[in-house]
């Protein structure tokens, strides 16, 4: 069957509220810009700006929030027929603070982790090309089962996994949970995007990179990126020497938020463009740099970056 869906989005769409002022936590933060958010809508809305077709799977209120996230989606051409609208809860809405690094947020989640079976059909998996989450999107019922099980059915149905490990303490009823729910997926070889900050709050210590490696590695991982901020990129490849390069050169951080989001978009991106390992990190980091030079989200002309490939 012809793959007519480049990427399958899986988890939350919200509302981020980011923090007007630069550098304060959310306690000294005065005001608030609203921002359509959530780590698999960005992916999605970036792919979208890349001139692949992304389907977003996601849950939303009946209200106004939800009414601006299908007009800002079907803005950019993410195909939202797989997002369903509840009247029992409200649109999942996060303050986040604006800064240099890893923001601090306050989550108000509700209707985000309402994803049901029925909004992705064997049809939909057997059309896709990457079927994409993220732990955020898997620390709650009922959308846990739901992805775990779709994930399989993904892998069966032939499609590539992918999953961004944005782990978050405060999203999870355990720390042996959230490690539980990482391992079954990875059981699918998934490629795996994680940070330095998500693994120091993951297995609460700072561990050596080759350590966090060799853990997914055992998983049955056989890719593993590892963002390290301003020093760059690590990639390592099951069997393979670990692949480092530095991060692009940027004169002012304008928003860390979404930065994570955007590298691995371009990462997925030439990736779908079957690139190499090495052309999708330089593509990812490119993406990294642009949207940390952007508040709130990536421009409208990032098709310049299909000249690089």
């Amino acid at each position: 069957m012809l793959k007519s869906i480049d990427i399958l989005c899986v988890g939350e769409v919200l509302i981020d509220f980011i923090g007007h002022q630069h550098g304060v936590q959310i306690n000294n933060t005065r005001d608030y810009h609203r921002y359509l958010g959530g780590s698999p809508a960005n992916v999605a809305m970036n792919m979208a700006r890349l001139g692949l077709r992304p389907v977003l799977v996601s849950t939303v209120g009946d209200d106004g929030f939800g009414e601006y996230i299908f007009q800002r989606l079907s803005e950019v051409g993410v195909i939202t027929d797989h997002i369903k609208k509840i009247d029992d809860k409200p649109t999942s809405v996060i303050f986040v603070s604006r800064t240099d690094g890893t923001p601090d947020f306050i989550p108000f989640r509700k209707a985000d982790i309402c994803i049901s079976e029925d909004q992705i059909s064997q049809d939909i998996l057997r059309k896709t090309k990457i079927f994409h989450t993220t732990c955020f999107a898997l620390s709650k019922e009922p959308a846990q089962t739901t992805i775990l099980k779709k994930a399989q059915e993904a892998f069966k149905a032939g499609c590539k996994l992918s999953i961004d490990v944005n782990y978050a303490k405060k999203l999870w009823k355990s720390q042996e949970e959230a490690l539980d729910v990482v391992k079954s997926y990875c059981k699918f070889n998934p490629l795996v995007k994680i940070s330095e900050d998500d693994m120091h709050r993951l297995f609460e210590q700072r561990l050596p990179h080759e350590d966090i490696f060799a853990f997914f590695h055992k998983m049955g991982v056989e890719t593993v990126c590892l963002t390290l901020g301003s020093s760059g990129v690590k990639l390592s490849r099951k069997g393979s020497k670990i692949i480092q390069l530095p991060a692009k050169k940027v004169e002012k951080v304008q928003d860390a938020t979404g930065a994570g989001d955007a590298f691995w978009s371009g990462f997925l991106f030439a990736y779908v463009k079957e690139r190499s390992v090495e052309e999708c990190l330089e593509v990812a980091l490119q993406l990294a740099a642009l949207k940390l030079q952007n508040v709130g989200r990536l421009p409208d002309n990032i098709d310049i970056l299909s000249n690089l490939l």
